[in-house]
């Protein structure tokens, strides 16, 4: 029982961290038409911040999480921590739409946080009979933090970007990451065993071209068009140059990623679930809050909020969010993980399709986000824990950290292809409707493919060996 009184310590900590992750991720959405209008780009641009931060952070992720089990997963905790605060405090001095983006990529390092707190925590509990059940209650309320602090970030943000100048605005949560370091330094013990390895820097240079490669195509099919063959070279570059990578990897004994965990039965569909997921959990959360601004007297549609009135949008997503999360234990155990995320994907494909028709009053395009919250905090809470209770016990910060990675990169991917879609071609600074329906049914879309995804795998995955050997039998469905 030490042990879970030791977890159970380190988690009401950890749930400082999170809230510090939340507010960032809620407190610049809306206000990104602000951001957009003081670095003179059009609302479409935004989306390339989103999108540089995202690619970065599918980078950084496996670094830091392989790291972690090599070094210890608080150490890489502070580390990602004080890098986060370094970037959230040059955002309020960064001149030009260069530099600004340089500093929101970097920010994107605070990814690692949730991976690295559930892999402190599994180190504890893992041990114990039931700690597929802990880290899953675990997860939960870290993510609950998360989504409360984003809630709190959304709002105040919102709030605060009507009344104050921008530059103050964008201080406020740096301030709050520098005192979220010292509580971690203090209040949190170090992870108990790590991992003997040489850390993997050919791999990380050949994923690093390889994301490169790809963001640089999908930049350059907005600089130079679709027509142009330059862009569509480098996506397919991009694209092969995993393959030398994941060979790479395969020849080591202490890989950056252990691709043969793509192999598993349990773990595959995670991170294929994960990746299409961020799609809309990641990579529509910019296109929400551009479409509320847009003023539908001038533009023909969008709802015309303010920046405060747009985080309320926000703030009942999150809200939502929280209740999803909160809500996947318990729906866990009356069914199974399976069924839950299930359940909790055609949640999200439903918020998003009800859009199409609803998009146009304030009412409506709440209450369909609302559905999409729900499911999507099932789903953020469900898969760290997931990869966590189907990978060795060894590489447990690899596996969480690989599933944030994919999630982060299907995000990334999302962000400059909606950015693409958003452009409105006749120069004006808001984007085109069309390209919000279509991103709509994108999400929709991708959400229906992970619930399909999910019946491939066996329906006691996820659960504790005593659930397992009870239901051996237990196939694919």
């Amino acid at each position: 029982m030490s042990a879970l009184r030791t977890a159970a310590a380190a988690v009401g900590v950890l749930a400082i961290v999170e809230f510090t992750s939340g507010v960032l991720q809620g407190w610049y959405t809306p206000m990104l038409t602000d951001i957009a209008r003081a670095l003179e780009v059009p609302d479409a641009d935004v989306n390339w911040l989103e999108g540089g931060q995202l690619m970065l952070s599918a980078l950084v992720v496996p670094a830091f999480a392989r790291l972690g089990d090599m070094v210890g997963h608080k150490r890489m905790l502070l580390w990602s921590i004080a890098i986060t605060a370094l970037a959230s405090l040059a955002l309020p001095v960064a001149s030009g739409f260069g530099l600004f983006l340089v500093a929101w990529a970097l920010q994107g390092v605070y990814a690692v946080w949730l991976p690295m707190q559930i892999a402190l925590i599994w180190s504890r509990v893992r041990h114990l009979p039931n700690a597929a059940a802990v880290i899953t209650a675990a997860a939960g309320i870290l993510v609950a933090s998360l989504e409360l602090g984003a809630i709190v970030g959304a709002l105040g943000g919102g709030a605060l970007v009507d009344a104050a100048p921008l530059p103050i605005v964008l201080l406020v949560p740096a301030v709050l990451v520098v005192l979220c370091f010292v509580a971690v330094l203090l209040g949190v013990p170090a992870s108990t065993a790590h991992v003997a390895a040489r850390f993997d820097t050919g791999g990380l240079l050949l994923l690093t071209l390889a994301l490169l490669a790809l963001m640089g195509g999908l930049v350059a099919v907005r600089t130079t068009g679709p027509a142009s063959p330059l862009p569509w070279l480098l996506i397919v570059l991009g694209a092969a140059l995993l393959w030398p990578f994941a060979r790479y990897e395969l020849r080591r004994s202490d890989p950056l990623i252990d691709v043969r965990m793509f192999a598993s039965p349990s773990l595959r569909p995670v991170f294929l679930i994960a990746g299409l997921f961020g799609v809309s959990v990641l990579g529509a959360q910019a296109p929400m809050s551009t479409f509320a601004r847009t003023d539908p007297a001038v533009h023909g549609f969008g709802l015309g909020t303010s920046g405060f009135t747009t985080s309320l949008i926000i703030g009942v997503y999150l809200i939502a969010m929280i209740a999803g999360a909160l809500l996947y234990p318990r729906a866990s155990r009356r069914s199974t993980p399976r069924n839950a995320l299930i359940g909790a994907s055609l949640l999200v494909a439903a918020g998003f399709l009800a859009l199409l028709p609803l998009h146009g009053a304030y009412g409506t395009v709440i209450a369909c986000m609302s559905v999409v919250g729900l499911g999507s905090g099932a789903l953020v809470a469900a898969l760290p824990a997931a990869a966590a209770a189907a990978a060795p016990a060894s590489s447990t910060g690899v596996a969480t950290g690989l599933t944030n990675s994919v999630k982060t990169l299907g995000g990334a991917i999302a962000s400059a292809a909606f950015g693409l879609m958003l452009v409105d071609h006749d120069g004006g600074t808001a984007a085109s409707f069309a390209g919000y329906i279509g991103i709509w049914i994108v999400c929709a879309a991708t959400a229906v493919a992970c619930a399909l995804l999910m019946l491939a795998v066996p329906r006691t995955a996820f659960t504790d060996a005593a659930a397992r050997v009870a239901d051996p039998d237990a196939s694919p469905r």
